[in-house]
């Protein structure tokens, strides 16, 4: 316990710009009355969600190996996002956010730097691609490849780029990047991303269907018409 008390003691507070708290709080204030923590009485959610805690650190942590003011790189949102629910994954990011600032760094990286990693690393492209996942499930088909291609590839995509243009717009692009390098670089990870989910996804809903909470057969996959004998 005393080990403990040192290391939080030792946590900086740092600075980040009040976007960044306000969008982080905003987003967890709001993803906390859906009871995040309900997906996990999901039996078989648990230990995938356990997986992601373990690996989600490490793929965060390599921004570090990055030039100065790099910070991008798969985040993996999207896809927390559609396999656990947008609760649960937007709180899922918060420990992740701190225990790669710590692998990264070797100890406790300030909380301001945490916030700003965790809002437009994870928060925001998570909650966009749930809103443009929504927008698809409510105006094309509803079937499985609709889901695959759309919300899973298509969707992840353009929820990275968008963050990064609002990134763009929130004056977060580090001076020694041009906008072109700047939005190319985000283009670039989109693409990752995209096929990270998309791969992933398409696997689970084949083999592992349980592990995808926003899918389901009875929505996404078409009934067959009753054949008649002839």
């Amino acid at each position: 316990m005393p080990d403990l008390a040192a290391a939080l003691a030792a946590i900086e507070i740092g600075t980040a710009p009040e976007m960044d708290w306000a969008i982080c709080a905003l987003i967890l204030a709001a993803a906390l009355p859906f009871q995040p923590w309900l997906p996990l009485r999901h039996g078989p959610l648990i230990h995938p969600w356990l997986g992601s805690m373990v690996l989600l650190p490490l793929l965060w942590s390599t921004e570090h190996l990055l030039p100065s003011g790099m910070t991008m790189h798969v985040s993996s949102a999207c896809l927390m996002t559609l396999m656990f629910g947008w609760p649960l994954a937007m709180w899922s990011l918060v420990p992740a956010a701190l225990a790669s600032g710590w692998i990264g760094h070797g100890h406790f990286p300030p909380l301001g730097e945490v916030v700003t990693h965790l809002t437009w690393l994870g928060l925001l492209p998570g909650t966009l691609g749930l809103l443009i996942g929504l927008t698809i499930r409510r105006l094309l088909p509803h079937h499985v490849f609709v889901f695959i291609l759309g919300r899973a590839f298509i969707g992840s995509i353009v929820a990275v780029v968008l963050t990064g243009a609002l990134a763009w717009l929130a004056g977060r692009k580090p001076e020694v990047l041009s906008t072109l390098e700047w939005m190319l670089g985000y283009t670039l990870v989109a693409w990752g991303e995209g096929f990270s989910t998309g791969m992933l996804i398409a696997i689970f809903v084949a083999f592992k269907p349980e592990w995808v909470l926003t899918y389901s057969d009875a929505r996404y996959l078409p009934r067959q018409p009753p054949r008649e004998d002839t």
